[in-house]
């Protein structure tokens, strides 16, 4: 992970995609871009060497520059991830339905981080690596859903509705300003993830050597206070996917880079869920 979103950040920002770090588009001047050398800089009107803004404020409303071919837009985005999710809900409802093996999900689930990881060090989106890590992700998602209502029936439609509920209060947050992402912000939403996820690890290696749930950060009291930490860390990756996208849709990414953005949600939604299982998990076992 790059940033908050190591593919996502990838594919913005080495390339010089959506005018992060690269040459502005065709017919803008040099500083035209805001992000042109700091992606989250907030000047007093961002837009206002956008040649294609119409009016003395378009800080607030303003219109976007008209589509050009091959450049990403929003269609892009919400058909590609529409697509990518869609993947991981079917094939999690084959995972569950054939009740596959706990092993074979943890294999493909190992498999999916691996192409996951392949994809995040290309130099462009490869479709077949994001739909397989999809699809493999879904298999895993199936398998551990089944496995979490064995013991906490009814977990994973809960988990569901509040992954559901978290990423609308995401967007209406980050549309209404209450969420401003900015350098300090990936920052400290990178270190945060860092921090959650090597504790994790650790907590996995005292559990598979001393037995029993290592550390307990998986359950009572201090299993819900680490699932709500995983769910925030979540929600601060996809505000920082919106931040991207729509810098990518307003600046002119490739419209290649719509699977990255597809890719990148799918991460975010994916984590959100599988926190939010393990947090409903931790909660019932708690009552």
């Amino acid at each position: 992970m790059r940033s908050s979103n190591p593919v996502f950040s990838r594919g913005f920002r080495d390339n010089g995609y959506a005018g992060f770090n690269g040459a502005p588009q065709a017919g803008t001047a040099a500083q035209g871009s805001p992000y042109a050398n700091n992606p989250y800089a907030e000047p007093t009107n961002p837009y206002a060497t956008n040649p294609y803004a119409q009016g003395p404020d378009v800080q607030h409303g303003a219109p976007q520059a008209p589509a050009q071919p091959g450049r990403m837009t929003m269609d892009d985005v919400v058909m590609r991830t529409g697509t990518t999710l869609g993947l991981v809900v079917v094939a999690a409802a084959i995972g569950w339905a054939a009740k596959i093996p706990v092993g074979v999900g943890f294999a493909a689930g190992l498999v999916a981080m691996v192409l996951g990881f392949v994809q995040s060090f290309k130099q462009k989106p490869v479709p077949a690596l994001i739909l397989g890590y999809a699809a493999l992700e879904g298999l895993f998602l199936g398998v551990v859903s089944r496995s979490y209502n064995h013991y906490a029936d009814g977990a994973p439609v809960q988990a569901v509705l509040g992954t559901i509920a978290v990423s609308v209060g995401v967007l209406i947050a980050y549309k209404t300003k209450l969420i401003r992402v900015d350098r300090r912000f990936i920052r400290f939403v990178t270190a945060a993830a860092i921090g959650f996820v090597l504790l994790m690890l650790v907590n996995v290696l005292f559990a598979a050597f001393g037995g029993g749930d290592g550390l307990g950060l998986r359950s009572g009291p201090l299993g819900i206070g680490v699932g709500v930490i995983g769910v925030l860390i979540g929600a601060a990756f996809l505000a920082i996917d919106f931040k991207q996208i729509e810098d990518g849709v307003r600046y002119g990414a490739p419209r290649e880079i719509a699977w990255m953005a597809a890719f990148g949600l799918t991460l975010s939604l994916v984590w959100i869920y599988v926190q939010m299982l393990q947090l409903v998990t931790a909660i019932t076992g708690n009552d």
